[in-house]
């Protein structure tokens, strides 16, 4: 049974969320904020986090940039009264994998829970698949069409990770800070050069694309999305 956490200083809010959870067979847990949030993780093992912005103490911000920190790759869903766009790429550029803004269906967060635990079982499982391209973590391969592709490292690597969170935007830097290290001397438009070949590479890949988010940086996105 997999164990989420609530993160959420309204507590009939936090029983509403729990007990809809209960019902569709998970288990729930509510922390009245971050701190108490952390102590938790400490713990326990929880699946995914849905968390508020807005608490005391530590807010959910705060929150997931310590989770992040810590390179726990937990799911985290905001829920949140907060809907300005600043707000939003805050959390995503933060480490969120998710963003509702209240009042919310239950149903649609019901939905989006199975989706983002779906998610992180493919990337435990050192897999991810986009309509019919599937990459292989170990081999550093991409199938598609019934071809194999074998990648360059860091070329796989930032393809799998932009892959793994699909519309989520990633700037050069964070890219840059993770596969070539935080103490490096590369260039940082290397990840430009990076990011152009693999466009050159999957140029008629039916299930996915790269987009430059002018300012902020790269994300994919399934080709049906776009």
């Amino acid at each position: 049974m997999f164990h989420i956490l609530i993160v959420e200083d309204d507590k009939e809010l936090c029983e509403l969320f729990s007990t809809v959870l209960v019902k569709n067979g998970y288990k729930a847990t509510c922390a009245r904020d971050g701190i108490e949030a952390l102590d938790i993780l400490d713990r326990e093992y929880i699946d995914l986090i849905i968390s508020d912005i807005m608490m005391p103490n530590m807010d959910g911000f705060e929150l997931t940039k310590t989770i992040r920190e810590t390179q726990f790759n937990i799911p985290i869903l905001i829920i949140t009264a907060r809907e300005s766009f600043q707000d939003k790429q805050r959390g995503f550029m933060l480490g969120t994998d998710d963003y509702m803004v209240k009042p919310i269906d239950v149903n649609e967060m019901i939905l989006r829970v199975g989706a983002l635990l779906r998610r992180a079982k493919s990337i435990n499982e050192r897999k991810q698949c986009v309509g019919e391209t599937i990459l292989e973590y170990d081999s550093l391969s991409v199938y598609q069409n019934g071809e194999t592709i074998l990648l360059p490292q860091k070329e796989f690597l930032i393809l799998y990770k932009l892959i793994s969170y699909p519309g989520r935007i990633f700037t050069r830097q964070q890219l840059m800070d993770e596969f070539w290290g935080l103490d490096t001397e590369t260039d940082i438009r290397t990840v430009d050069v990076h990011i152009n070949r693999l466009r050159d590479r999957f140029k008629n890949n039916n299930d996915f694309e790269i987009l430059t988010v002018r300012g902020l940086g790269y994300k994919v996105v399934k080709k049906h999305e776009s």
